[in-house]
């Protein structure tokens, strides 16, 4: 099926023009794709070329891309006109997490949309099952899950809801290899589906620490950075567990487990600084403190680092050892 699919003549739509809405559809015009961006609020529209632009063009410095952005954006159509989509056979819905917003933003899709089309959401955490009473044809209903910033990323997830045709979710992971994804296919629905329950276990144990005095917020970062951060590009828990000894981690789990942050309330930690107003460097108000100036530099800076851990990891594919082996 990957040599059938030609991402140049497939139309893909972008409803939701945010930070995330922007980086993907930077990646589907660098897959060659043409893209309608839609913007359900008026404001995306202010700023979604100039962010698409800015991607390109560092894509461009980096030598992902060997064309101007310009020779990109001839690709793409941003407008607040949801009837642009009725050619799309994919679409993508990047909305908050909010489901009455998604199943109004659903409507006006499928309105316009062939049935045949396939209608995707980008929650990071709703189970498409849920979200799947809310459409009108729940078969061609899935999750496709983005990291940000998606274009650079090589993670996607791709969810079955219960009522989804598997088939057109084996069609996304195929064609999502051409998105330069190294994609998973989650065939069983569940809330926070794969990387975000392995992650929100993590984030509640480092605000436990945090919040009962092991540790301060510098102390696990510098953990995380230093241990997870250094293997996990090339490998995840299972195999990093068979490189590193499975009969150790056996012993630990043992007495280590029962000690483990187990609470299903929000930390205060999180919950004080949201409800103070607190976003992080969007508003230079987080975990840290941070100038204005120190916030945009440090959103600058993961940016040249997604470029940069990108070069590498691009090294050291999921199949890295299988064709070391043919060599051989």
């Amino acid at each position: 099926m990957k040599n059938a699919v030609h991402p140049e003549d497939i139309k893909v739509g972008v409803v939701g023009l945010g930070l995330m809405g922007c980086s993907i559809s930077t990646c589907l015009l660098i897959a060659k794709h043409k893209v309608i961006a839609i913007a359900p609020l008026s404001s995306d529209l202010e700023n979604a070329e100039k962010r698409i632009h800015i991607h390109l063009q560092k894509s461009l410095e980096d030598g992902m891309i060997n064309q101007a952005p310009a020779y990109y954006l001839e690709n793409i159509t941003i407008s607040e006109d949801y009837d642009l989509l009725k050619d799309c056979e994919i679409v993508i819905e990047c909305t908050i997490e909010n489901i009455a917003i998604k199943k109004s933003v659903y409507q006006k899709i499928e309105k316009v949309i062939s049935p045949e089309a396939i209608l995707t959401s980008n929650t990071s955490a709703i189970p498409i099952s849920i979200l799947q009473k809310e459409v009108q044809f729940p078969k061609r209903f899935l999750g496709l899950h983005w990291a940000e910033p998606s274009h650079t990323t090589r993670f996607l997830e791709i969810i079955c809801g219960e009522n989804s045709d598997v088939a057109k979710g084996e069609y996304l992971y195929e064609i999502s290899h051409q998105w330069g994804k190294e994609p998973t296919l989650v065939r069983k629905d569940i809330r926070g589906f794969i990387t975000n329950r392995l992650m929100y276990a993590m984030y509640r144990e480092a605000c436990y620490l945090v919040e009962n005095g092991y540790a301060s917020v510098e102390d696990v970062d510098r953990a995380c950075r230093n241990n997870p951060g250094y293997w996990m590009t090339l490998v995840g828990v299972f195999r990093w567990m068979d490189l590193t000894g499975v009969s150790a981690y056996h012993t630990v789990m043992k007495d280590l487990l029962p000690t483990l942050s187990n609470q299903t309330t929000i930390p205060t930690l999180i919950d004080d600084i949201v409800k103070s107003g607190g976003n992080g460097v969007i508003n230079a108000n987080g975990f840290y403190k941070y100038t204005e100036e120190e916030a945009k530099l440090w959103e600058e800076t993961f940016q040249e680092f997604s470029y940069d851990i990108r070069a590498l990891a691009l090294k050291y594919p999921a199949n890295v050892v299988e064709e070391k082996l043919k060599k051989k």
